[in-house]
This record gives C-alpha cells, structure tokens and sequence, in this order.
C-alpha cells in the first residue's frame, strides 16, 4: 500500500510541476472537498524527495564538488563552471514543487484534520520544506505564500524570520498533542510519533546553529542546542524516503534523469577523490568507479573540462582518464533527509564548542563515521580510518578536532545529502578554498591539500571563488513582482556570515 500511494504521489508531483505554475493557484485540487488528509499526506514527503533527491540534489554535488562533468559529455557544464543564470531555470522545478506540491499538500492537510498527531508531522515537513527553500536563495515566500487568488504576489521573508517562524509552528504543533496516533500513511516513520519528535530535535539542532554561526541571538540559541544535545531525544536510524523500485517510473529521482533519462554525465571531483585516498578511506569504492585506462581513482579539477581538453586534446581526456560516478547503487537508494551520520557530527560539533566535553564529542564522531560506514555496506570497517588517518587522537586543539569532524560530515553526505553537504561547507568553512588555483594544482600537486575545495578553473563568478547560493527562479520572477532583485551567486545566504 505503501508502495502504491509513493508512485501515485510521485506521478501527481511530476503532473503538476510540468509546467510553469503561480505558487499561490491551486490547480491540483478540482474536488478538493472530495479529498481526504490520509490521500494527501504522503503527496508531501513524495515531493519534498523529488527536490532533495532530484534537481536540487545534482547541482548540490556539483557545489560541494562531489562530482565534476564527464569529459565526453556537456549537459551540466555551467554547473561546474558556475556560468548559469536566472534564465537557465536551475530550481524552477524545485520551487514549483516545493509550494505547489508539497507545501499546498501540507496546507490541505493542516485544513482537514484536527488529529494533533498528524498536524505534528505535517508541520515538520512543512518546516523542512522552507529551510531548503531558505537555504537555496536565503529569502523565501512565507508570511503571504499560499493565499491562492488573495494574494498572488507574496513577499519574500528574510531567511531568519522564516527559519523563527517554522521553529514556532513545531513549537506550537508540538505543545498541541494530546496521546493521539497518527492517522494519515506514514512513508517515513510508520506512524512513530517518538521518531518525529526525534526529527524534529533534529531540524530545531541543525537550524539553531545557522543562528548561532550567523550571530542571531546567538547566547539564547547556544542554550537550545546545549539543552538539546544533553536530552538526546533524536530519531534512530535515518529519515529518509525508502520505497524506491528498479522499474520504470518508480525509481529514485537522480538516478531516474542522470542514468535512465541521460547518458551518464557525472565524474569523480578531485577534491573528494583525494582526501578518500590521503585518509586510506574504503569508501572510495562506494559511488565511484576505477578509470578504465588503468584501474585508478582519479578525480577532475573543478570547472576544468574545457582546459584538460585543451591540455590533452579532445579524444585524450575522456572517461577513461578520470573516475566515473557509480550510477548502478541508485536505482533503489532512498532518499535522506536526515542522515544519522549528520545527526551524530552535528552532536560532536556541540560536544566541542559548547558542552566542553571531549569524551562526549569523541563518541559522537565515532557513531557518525560507523552510521556511515554501515549504511553503505562497510559495517565493521570504520577502524580503518577511525584508527588510522581521522583517528581522535591524531588531533589535540578545539579547532583541529571540529576541522576532523566537519571533513568527516562533508564524505559521508556524498552520495546521501548534498543539499546538506553544500549547507555545511558555507556554514563551517570546511572543507577550505584551496589557496591555490586549479591551473597551479594541475601543474604541482605538491602545492595542494588534499580534500581542500578549489575555484572551478573556469568560474563564472565575477568575485570568483564558490557558488554560496542559488539564482531566484524565473517563474517566480516571471509571475510575483515581488520577487527579489537579482543577486550574485557569490554572495552569502543569510546565516553564512564567515
């Protein structure tokens, strides 16, 4: 039953995000007093994962440079070359989906039912639904989003208020329930109410330290994550949506436009590729294939196809020279929202900064890397690094030790999380910018650290250096006024103030 309302839910998605459509209409209700909260409610969490685990997905690999453009192919390369525009429409699907898919969905939820149970969980992933949205453009529709016709052009929220405002909705939705059980199918937690209210904890901890690191009420924030670590009331496992089938129309959503709808466009990035190797880390073999040439894992600078062309010519610098992404592991991969190795790394984080206790946040970082060591098939191979190259005693300083820590968070979110993975990197700083140019890194790379980022080498950014945020979509442009002014790629979303 599961199984039939995820791909019915995943059909409507794909249905009503088809075309360009005002976020405040609300085309996909024609019957809407015919339509219950228990049909609705998985629609949220299809649509949210059709995001996370889509479009958004693949850009954000290519921001926290997991994965570079094949050599022999051309579909992303102003991805990677940070060359696109408003125009290009790289997250119009996700807007689309996001507040006519998911968020109306949880609307509708919220206007049918009074089970507290069910409220809770829908308030969640409404709440989860704009801090991506948030985390993207820095700004979103909130106040005034979702009106229908009495308010088609909503303004935008600056990110802070929009980020107080869900974290009252899970406060208040919270406070409101009474013992009840779910009703609504649950894709997720199966109806665990303890599991939501772990996911929950979990949301208020990742989005309390964008405020801290922002400088926003920080004392009062750096509290809620100390009380928050020190309760450990968090989910187990990981949240994720897992009902994907290797058949068609039923397949996880990156895989389904890169190996089934695509030829194949993805390459290992050099960043990733060389701290896997420097650390002696077995999950190098996990999403990435040997090249062809001589059984190596070789990763590709960022941004620089166009050069080792020109360096190696065209026919020399194919697939066969660099490392391909392993597109075979995702057909069925579900797709996270919440992984427990970021839970733990996030808990470590805290244990250091602001608990003062190193046996705590050594634990936590050692559950992070067997979380992921284990949900990738490496169960009981973690020793190899946590006695090794990322071992707790390699390190001795505060900032050295959170350094471990972040590095660790940024390879386990590979080919989990990316959205999150990009979210961390400008948050924490880590990994580093190289000071190093690509082109100086392609003559000696002596001069480089492994697992540091690099500037594409050709970078589209007229301040160059990374992308920090995503252009606002140009359905939004094309149909609210109030749509923001442009703004460049290379400036900060609200919390990444570093």
């Amino acid at each position: 039953m599961k199984k039939i309302l995820l791909y019915a839910s995943l059909a409507t998605t794909v249905l009503f995000t088809s075309c360009d459509l005002d976020i405040n209409d609300d085309p996909n209700y024609p019957m809407n007093d015919q339509i219950t909260a228990d049909l609705i409610f998985p629609s949220i969490s299809a649509s949210i994962a059709s995001v996370v685990g889509g479009e958004v997905y693949n850009y954000a690999g290519f921001f926290a440079q997991y994965y570079e453009q094949k050599p022999e192919s051309n579909q992303y390369n102003t991805l990677c070359e940070y060359t696109f525009t408003e125009a290009s429409q790289q997250m119009d699907y996700s807007y689309r989906t996001l507040f006519a898919g998911a968020l109306e969905d949880a609307n509708q939820v919220l206007a049918k039912t009074s089970n507290p149970a069910d409220r809770f969980a829908t308030t969640i992933l409404r709440a989860y639904a704009f801090q991506i949205m948030v985390d993207n453009t820095s700004d979103s529709p909130y106040s005034e989003a979702l009106q229908g016709n009495a308010n088609a052009t909503p303004k935008w929220d600056a990110g802070d208020v929009v980020y107080k405002g869900v974290l009252n909705e899970i406060d208040m939705a919270e406070a409101a329930l009474d013992g009840s059980a779910m009703d609504v199918p649950d894709l997720i937690f199966n109806r665990n109410l303890s599991q939501w209210k772990g996911f929950a904890n979990a949301l208020r901890l990742r989005m309390y330290l964008r405020f801290i690191d922002a400088n926003v009420d920080a004392a009062a924030y750096t509290e809620k994550v100390k009380a928050l670590v020190q309760n450990n009331e968090f989910f187990a496992g990981d949240v994720k949506l897992d009902c994907f089938l290797d058949e068609t129309d039923k397949r996880n959503p990156w895989y389904n436009t890169n190996a089934v709808g695509l030829t194949g466009n993805h390459c290992a990035a050099y960043p990733l590729i060389s701290y896997l190797t420097a650390t002696d880390d077995p999950r190098i073999d996990y999403g990435i294939n040997k090249t062809d040439a001589d059984g190596k894992y070789v990763g590709q600078l960022p941004g620089g196809k166009t050069h080792m062309q020109s360096v190696l010519g065209t026919d020399n610098w194919k697939n066969k020279n660099v490392s391909a992404i392993d597109y075979s592991i995702g057909a069925t991969k579900p797709v996270y929202f919440f992984t427990q190795a970021e839970l733990q790394f996030l808990i470590a984080e805290v244990y250091i900064r602001f608990l003062n206790n190193d046996t705590a946040a050594k634990s936590a970082y050692e559950a992070g890397v067997a979380a992921d060591f284990a949900v990738r098939g490496f169960a009981g191979q973690e020793s190899s690094i946590l006695e090794g190259e990322c071992a707790w005693a390699t390190v001795s300083t505060s900032a050295d030790k959170l350094n471990l820590i972040y590095m660790q968070k940024w390879v386990a979110l590979f080919y989990m999380d990316h959205m999150e993975a990009w979210s961390e990197i400008r948050r924490t700083d880590c990994p580093k910018l190289s000071s190093h140019s690509a082109a100086e890194i392609q003559k000696d790379a002596s001069v480089y650290t492994p697992g540091d980022l690099v500037a594409p080498w050709t970078n589209g950014l007229e301040a160059g250096g990374l992308m920090k945020r995503m252009t606002y979509p140009l359905s939004a442009r094309q149909h609210n006024t109030n749509t923001p002014a442009a703004v460049p790629g290379s400036t900060p979303v609200w919390w990444d103030v570093k």
